[in-house]
């Protein structure tokens, strides 16, 4: 019974093929919209996800000045290289400390100029980063403690000044003080923030407080904790190491803030989720459109096939099987409008995260349950109409022309 009511429906939508189609195109629309919303969302928030976890494992960022609000800060008094070794050799759970201090310099070679970001550290700096020398190598313990003229560079440096050339072993000036590349990092890319972790050059710490910044001062500490440990203990622990150094009271506030990259990563992804689910809805509007033009054009099918109605009644036909009929035809339009809207999603989806240069994330739930909200729009909307038809007279209808 079943079986032949949908036979029925499908020859009545390849009878008006273009009403039909013009039919579903809001199913269509809404379907496709809203998984491609999902998907390149979800493509999102993985590649913050995973941008934020390159930057370090476990990483902490500990900064001076008291913490006002995004980017901002108050009352900076700087570390000292000092503070960073206490870190290290007073809280258990830290695997690695890198002090750091940072300057925009234009970096010249021959011809050629690119102001990029010199930063000043140590080997542990590539540790708590996650960066590798890919060409080259690391400092040496001699020319850390001595502040030799040497550095490694990003992979953005060396496009802008040496084009394909080989680096190792060439000078660059920073400023007054002529460098010898001694290593290439690897490439990370851009950063979730829109920062292009590529565009750095890496000189010892030392090199760049006597030669270029002429103080002591320490910019920023960058702790990375031990796998299994908790950031949050780390994190409070080291607070509490930080205003002991600083000698503050217990009723002053911090001059400092400790930063888990977690944090970021949660607000970040909390944003990419809150604007994929704006997005979706919106999208998922269509759906709504797309119901009431299913509601439109079966109302006026049930007109046009009044005689065909009354002639199914006078014969015997039930109203419940007329109200079926419908019912399973609205349905069966809905559900054509979802596959087609599902197959267009996954098309678009696959090209815009290409474009976008995000992940393609298949998401499975959000396929199966927009194929199942277009049924049920079909089901709804189609109703209606579907209880008019049952509920004809079979003279009135037999006499309909």
């Amino acid at each position: 019974m079943l079986w032949n009511t949908v036979l029925l429906a499908l020859r009545e939508i390849r009878r008006n093929v273009m009403r039909s189609f013009l039919t579903i195109l809001g199913i269509v629309i809404g379907v496709g919209a809203v998984i491609t919303m999902v998907t390149i969302g979800g493509g999102a928030t993985l590649q913050v996800q995973q941008q934020i976890s390159s930057m370090g494992s476990n990483l902490l960022m500990v900064s001076p000045g008291k913490r006002l609000g995004p980017g901002q800060s108050s009352g900076n008094v700087a570390f000292k290289e000092a503070d960073a070794e206490a870190i290290i050799r007073e809280i258990s759970s830290i695997a690695a400390v890198a002090p750091v201090s940072s300057q925009s310099i234009q970096a010249i070679f021959g011809n050629q100029n690119w102001t990029t970001q010199v930063t000043g550290s140590d080997n542990q700096y590539f540790h708590v980063t996650n960066r590798t020398v890919g060409t080259g190598r690391q400092f040496s313990e001699s020319e850390l403690r001595a502040g030799a003229a040497v550095c490694i560079i990003g992979d953005t440096v060396r496009k802008k000044l040496f084009g394909g050339q080989d680096v190792l072993g060439e000078k660059i000036r920073l400023q007054k003080l002529s460098c010898e590349v001694i290593g290439l990092l690897e490439g990370k890319g851009q950063s979730s923030m829109g920062m292009d972790q590529d565009d750095v050059v890496v000189v010892p710490l030392r090199t760049l407080q006597r030669r270029i910044t002429g103080n002591q001062d320490v910019g920023l500490i960058q702790v990375s904790v031990q796998q299994g440990a908790s950031t949050d203990k780390a994190q409070q622990d080291i607070a509490k190491l930080m205003r002991e150094r600083r000698h503050l009271a217990p009723s002053d506030d911090d001059n400092f803030h400790v930063m888990d990259m977690k944090e970021i990563s949660k607000m970040l992804t909390g944003t990419t989720e809150l604007l994929t689910a704006l997005l979706s809805a919106v999208a998922a509007v269509s759906l709504l459109v797309g119901g009431i033009g299913i509601m439109n054009i079966m109302l006026v099918s049930v007109t046009e096939r009044t005689r065909e109605i009354g002639v199914r009644l006078a014969i015997g036909a039930m109203e419940r099987e007329v109200l079926m009929q419908f019912l399973v035809e609205a349905v069966v339009l809905s559900s054509l409008g979802g596959l087609i809207g599902i197959v267009l999603a996954l098309v678009s989806s696959v090209w815009l995260a290409g474009v976008l240069r995000v992940p393609f994330v298949f998401n499975g739930p959000i396929v199966f349950v927009s194929f199942l909200f277009s049924a049920a729009v079909g089901m709804i909307f189609g109703y209606f109409p579907a209880l008019k038809a049952a509920r004809l007279d079979p003279i009135e209808a037999l006499r309909h022309e």
